[in-house]
Formats: C-alpha cells, sequence, structure tokens
C-alpha cells in the first residue's frame, strides 16, 4: 500500500509538471503568434539612443518570419537571432535615424562566415560616415569580433581581458580509419584532381593537391583580414603578421602597446563613457536598444514614392537536393518554381540570386541553371555570392549577367564526383549476413552495397561522371565567355577566393548585396523601386505547426553538442548523396 501511494503521488507531481510545462509553453505560443501577426512596424528611438549590436547568435543570411525559429525546447526560451538581412536593414535605418547617436559594438566573438562579416563589416564603415560614433566593448575578442570591432572609434577591453590573433586554420575531419575498422570500402569516381570532397574517406589527410588549394584560398583571406584591420588601426599589415605568427599580443597590455585596443577599463567606466558620450547626466538615463528591438521600429526616413517596380532577391542557401528539399537546403523543385514566379511576374524588373551554397546534386543543379538561362532573357539576372558558392553553388550562378562575391567568398570548384560504399565485407564479419543475387542482367544490380564495384561497372560510372563534368564546364564556358579549356585549366575541382575568383573571370566585381541590388536596378533601367524577399516565407502559425515535427528539437541539441555533431552531419550528408555530386564539402575555417 505504502509503494501504491508513493507511485501515486509521483505520479500527480510529474502530472503537475507537465501542466505547469505546458501552460507556460501555450503562453509563449499566444504571445509568439501574435508578435508575428502583427508585423507593422511602430514606435521610434528616443534621442540620444546607442544601437546595441550584440552578435552573439550565428548569423544566417535571411531572418525567419517564424516566431519560433530559434525556439529552444529545452530552456523554453525564444531566441532572438538576427539574419543578415535584418541587421543591414538596422545599420542603414539607424544611420538616417536622428535619435539614434552612435553603435556599441559588443563583439567579442561571432557566429558566422567570413563573407557575411565583410557585409556587416563594410555596413558599419557606411554607418560612420553619417559622423555618429561607433565603440566596441568586450572581455575578450576573438579574431572574427575583432575583425568587426577594429572599425569602432574606440575599442575598449577588460584590463584582465585578452586579444586572440594567432592566424586562420582550416581542418578536415577524414574518415578513412574509421571505415577501415568497420570494413566498408568507398567507391569513388571523380573528375578533377583537385576534387577533395571525397578525401576524407579515402586518405587520412589532405592530398598534395588539396593542401596546396586550401592553402592558397586560407592565405588569401587571412592577407585580406590584415589588410582590412591595418587599414583600420593603421597598422602595417606586415606587422600585425608578425604579431599573430609569433603571438605577440598575449595581455592587454600587449594589446594596447601594439595599437590594437584603445583603452582597457571594466565595463561600468565603459558604461560612464558612453553616458558622457550621448550628454545624459547617469547611466539609468542611458537609451541602449538592441537590434531585435530596433527593427521593429518604424524607418525614420522619408518614404519613397509608391512604385510597383520590384527588385527581387532570391534566396538560395543551403545544400542543393533534388525535389522540394528542406528548410535549410535549396530544392530543385522549390528554388525552379520560384525563379520562375519571378520570371514571369512583370512587377519585378531584375532579380538578385543571393548564393550561399557548397553544391549538392548535379542535376538538381542543372534543373535550376535552366531556370536562371530562361530568367536572363526577360529580365537582368545578378548573382550575390555570400560566405561559400562552390561547385552546384557556382553552377547555378554561372550564366546571371554579372557575379559579385565578396573577397573572402569561397567559390569555384568546377568538378564532380561520385561517390558510393561497398558493406559486403563489415555485413560478412561484424553481423554474420551475407547476400546471394540473380540478376536478369549484368548490370541489374550497378549501385550495389553488398559486393565490390567490376571494372566495367566503374567504367559505365566513370563515363556519366565525365559527362557531367563535360556539362558543367560547358554551362560555365557559355556563361561566363570563356573557353572549355580555360574553364578546365582553372576547374578541376579547385577551389578559389573571391578574390582570385575575379581575377581569373569567374566573378565579374568583388562587393556585397547591396552592390549586386545597384547593379540590377542599373541594368534594369529603374531608379525608383522596392525590395521583395523570395521565396516567400510560410505563414508563422503553418511554421509553427510544422516545427512540432521535432526539427527544433533538433537543431537545439545539434546547437548545444555542435562540436559532435559536425561529424554526424558530415555523414548524414553522404547519406544523402544520390547520383553524380557537384559539391564542395566546407567544413570549417577557424579565424
Amino acid at each position: 500500500m505504502k509503494q501504491f501511494l508513493k507511485t501515486v503521488f509521483a505520479s500527480m507531481i510529474g502530472v503537475f509538471l507537465s501542466t505547469i510545462l505546458m501552460f507556460f509553453f501555450v503562453i509563449l505560443l499566444i504571445v509568439g503568434i501574435a508578435s508575428s501577426l502583427d508585423s507593422k512596424k511602430t514606435g521610434h528611438a528616443e534621442k540620444g539612443t546607442i544601437l546595441h549590436m550584440k552578435l552573439s547568435e550565428e548569423i544566417i543570411e535571411r531572418a525567419s518570419d517564424n516566431p519560433f525559429s530559434n525556439f529552444n525546447p529545452m530552456s523554453l526560451e525564444v531566441g532572438k537571432g538576427l539574419g543578415l538581412d535584418r541587421i543591414m536593414e538596422c545599420l542603414e535605418k539607424a544611420s538616417n535615424d536622428p535619435n539614434v547617436s552612435g553603435i556599441y559594438l559588443e563583439v567579442p566573438s561571432v557566429s558566422g562566415g567570413m563573407a557575411s562579416m565583410e557585409e556587416i563589416r563594410n555596413a558599419l564603415v557606411e554607418f560612420k560616415k553619417s559622423g555618429k560614433f561607433v565603440y566596441a566593448y568586450a572581455d575578450v575578442y576573438s579574431q572574427g569580433g575583432y575583425y568587426l570591432a577594429s572599425i569602432a572609434d574606440q575599442v575598449w577591453m577588460n584590463p584582465e581581458g585578452m586579444l586572440d590573433i594567432r592566424g586562420m586554420s582550416a581542418s578536415i575531419p577524414f574518415f578513412k580509419g574509421a571505415l577501415e575498422k568497420l570494413e566498408v570500402r568507398p567507391e569513388i569516381i571523380r573528375h578533377g584532381k583537385f576534387k577533395s570532397a571525397v578525401e576524407p574517406f579515402i586518405l587520412d589527410k589532405m592530398s598534395d593537391e588539396n593542401r596546396a588549394q586550401t592553402a592558397e584560398y586560407v592565405d588569401d583571406l587571412w592577407s585580406h583580414y590584415l589588410a582590412k584591420v591595418g587599414e583600420s588601426r593603421k597598422i602595417p599589415a606586415d606587422s600585425l603578421k608578425s604579431y599573430a605568427a609569433n603571438f605577440k599580443i598575449r595581455t592587454a597590455d600587449d594589446a594596447v602597446k601594439m595599437g590594437l585596443v584603445d583603452s582597457l577599463a571594466y565595463m561600468d567606466v565603459f558604461i560612464k563613457k558612453l553616458v558622457e558620450k550621448t550628454g545624459k547626466k547617469k547611466e539609468d538615463d542611458l537609451e541602449l536598444v538592441g537590434l531585435s528591438k530596433y527593427y521593429d521600429f518604424a524607418d525614420p526616413s522619408p518614404e519613397k514614392e509608391p512604385t510597383r517596380d520590384k527588385i527581387a532577391v532570391v534566396y538560395a542557401v543551403g545544400e542543393i537536393v533534388s525535389g522540394k528539399g528542406g528548410e535549410s537546403e535549396i530544392g530543385s523543385e522549390s528554388l525552379s518554381k520560384t525563379i520562375r514566379e519571378v520570371r514571369t511576374d512583370d512587377k519585378v524588373k531584375a532579380v538578385v540570386l543571393r548564393v550561399n551554397s557548397p553544391g549538392g546534386d548535379a542535376l538538381a543543379s542543372d534543373i535550376i541553371w535552366r531556370e536562371m538561362e530562361l530568367c536572363r532573357k526577360s529580365k537582368p539576372v545578378i548573382v550575390s555570392m555570400g560566405d561559400v558558392a562552390a561547385s552546384g553553388g557556382y553552377y547555378i550562378s554561372c550564366n546571371a549577367d554579372s557575379i559579385f562575391a565578396q573577397p573572402n567568398t569561397i567559390t569555384g570548384s568546377i568538378g564532380v564526383f561520385g561517390l558510393m560504399f561497398n558493406i559486403q565485407d563489415m555485413l560478412k564479419n561484424k553481423l554474420g549476413i551475407t547476400y546471394d543475387t540473380y540478376n536478369t542482367g549484368t548490370y541489374a544490380d550497378l549501385g550495389s552495397m553488398t559486393r565490390p564495384m567490376t571494372d566495367s561497372e566503374r567504367a559505365i560510372m566513370q563515363s556519366f561522371v565525365e559527362q557531367t563534368y563535360a556539362t558543367f564546364t560547358g554551362r560555365v564556358s557559355a556563361g561566363r565567355s570563356m573557353s572549355v579549356a580555360q574553364v578546365d585549366s582553372i576547374g578541376q575541382g579547385r577551389v578559389w577566393s573571391g578574390v582570385d575568383a575575379h581575377r581569373l573571370g569567374l566573378v565579374d566585381a568583388l562587393g556585397g548585396i547591396d552592390e549586386a541590388i545597384a547593379a540590377a536596378a542599373k541594368k534594369a533601367g529603374v531608379k525608383n523601386y522596392r525590395i521583395a524577399d523570395y521565396p516567400k516565407q510560410k505563414d508563422p502559425i503553418q511554421a509553427l505547426f510544422d516545427d512540432f515535427s521535432g526539427e527544433s528539437a533538433v537543431k537545439a541539441i545539434e546547437k548545444r553538442f555542435e562540436t559532435g555533431t559536425q561529424y554526424l552531419k558530415t555523414l548524414e550528408r553522404v547519406k544523402k548523396m544520390k547520383g553524380i555530386q557537384a559539391r564542395f564539402i566546407y567544413d570549417r575555417i577557424s579565424y
């Protein structure tokens, strides 16, 4: 009886706690939906406001209208992450807002690609042209955080803090040893001596070709970093390079001595400086407004003359897959439908395709290429490359009227491969499973994972790869007005930085999305236009119910265990590979 009562009591407590949690969840749900439905921007910043730019969450290309896109089911918190699009909008709005005095930049570290950082950094430089101040403060600066902070009028740091400048490194996980232990044998067919996407499965370190291309583009990114920081801080790039190479910046005093930081102080002293800078009397009078809140304020700029003309910005973000794709993928069916939509809309005068993709399925890439070709015949099409637009990402870009990339964009990787696995030995030796097969023809079970590939099958697969590579290089040749031989000489799967891609003719100009939009408007001959983003986002309520599938929980887990899940993500990408791939496996550059 005693045990029975304990069980009942425990069950009652469980039900009670579950009810409380559900209650809070419903409250969050109602608040989220209410805020999402009220999309009209109202209110304004108070006089003397400082825009508090705290970039603590991952910078994504485009913010979601789904109020629960950043919902963490573990903590029952709704994150306030902003996309690059909204960060840029906030900076432009703040530069024209008479009530905004300046920016407090809080960027100890930033999670985002280098081209995204370049967009933000350039926007901050533009903001300073308004005559308003930018002050930065952090206890510790990472290299990425300092890249943004270095443009500030004054860089402040905790007197016991650290500025971490040591150089850049690129790391790639290799799975050859693990596959050998499992007795899984990869079957690789590729074209391109630099097509390094398959190397993690057949080698235990970079090939000489891959190391050479990695060294070249990482050195390009590092040189650009040093040049920009040196320009802002008036320090020779060679001096910065020496500081980093020899790890000379070990204390906060070192950072000041070498001209990288202006002042060392605790936060309370820095806040007093902001109070003084804005002419306030005390700390309580200080108006600090975060990006999320400021984004919801009405734009103080005079309203433009109403116009029906639009420049469509079409986002192509993620890996390229066949079909509709998922939230973080480029589906050939979905993106093609979007491109057709803007092509047939007579109010859309030009299209900017914003590409941030390592590529993926070659056939899916070609389907999207076709829609781009049709679109270009009816209106101007400009490509703006983000952090990475490689392999299939370059495939879908190559036939645009003009291509813009940042100096630190990673692009190129014009090459293809096929990847299959033979798990015969693993099944037999680890699990005791064997297969016996009857075929009606020699190639009936071509692609089987339960036996080695024959020489004739390998020849067939190689012919598929060669045919796809020929098509790929042909598309680039036509789009970039190069000979196929020229494309092949800079192709072979080789990856380039934006600087080198510009030099080689793979891109037309170095610049960000704003420059691409301006070029699109100029080519279309329109001066008064509005920006329309595509694909249109899901209705917030529908998106919320879609999240009940468990995707939100998976994202939360991945974020919490990011280091461990990166290997699983690589294997998940491999599992999705079907057919010939135009893909660059872009793992991580540490900066």
